[in-house]
């Protein structure tokens, strides 16, 4: 559980797009290690859960990142803002996934991450106060993200191809199963 809450600190220094996306998944697969470390039927459902929403979740995070590259041509989030006016598409995409990875209700994300918590709290009390925080900078560096690179005005003078179809089919691909099992969790749990 320190461990995930030190990759989440680790989340808020970085500038580089895919770093911070892959460093939110070595702090999601913290609370998994935890949860599964408590060895409860909860704890057990909460890191199975999390473990496929997070897989989902980040894939989706890691496409929309290549597709920013694609059209910036760089990883610098400070560099590649400015799409909600360019791709507002895309810009409904990042927020939709950003709410995912900071597990929002109704999501998949949520039921897992309340499931371990219920287990941490349950097997030691005071670890609430270290999930707590860590589910405070995991919002807190998700928000980041979506602000840093959908927000304000375009840093770079490019002329930007709109979205393709195969983009929007790959976010859909990524969205339709966590829906599917945020409505119907007995799917995995």
């Amino acid at each position: 559980l320190w461990g995930a809450t030190l990759a989440n600190l680790t989340c808020l220094q970085q500038t580089d797009l895919k770093s911070l996306i892959a460093y939110s998944s070595v702090s999601h697969m913290g609370l998994v290690i935890a949860a599964v470390m408590i060895q409860t039927q909860w704890s057990l459902s909460g890191a199975m859960s999390l473990m496929i929403a997070h897989g989902f979740t980040s894939s989706a995070l890691f496409c929309l990142a290549n597709t920013t590259y694609e059209r910036t041509k760089t990883r610098i989030m400070i560099l590649t803002r400015g799409f909600h006016n360019i791709l507002p598409m895309a810009t409904t995409w990042w927020l939709l996934i950003s709410l995912m990875n900071i597990a929002t209700p109704p999501t998949m994300n949520f039921t897992s991450e309340l499931l371990i918590a219920s287990s941490l709290f349950n097997w030691c009390p005071t670890t609430i106060i270290i999930f707590g925080l860590s589910m405070l900078i995991t919002a807190t560096y998700s928000l980041h993200m979506y602000l840093s690179t959908q927000m304000n005005q375009s840093k770079l003078d490019t002329n930007t191809t709109p979205t393709h179809t195969r983009e929007h089919l790959l976010m859909t691909l990524h969205t339709i199963p966590l829906i599917l099992i945020s409505l119907k969790p007995e799917l995995v749990i």
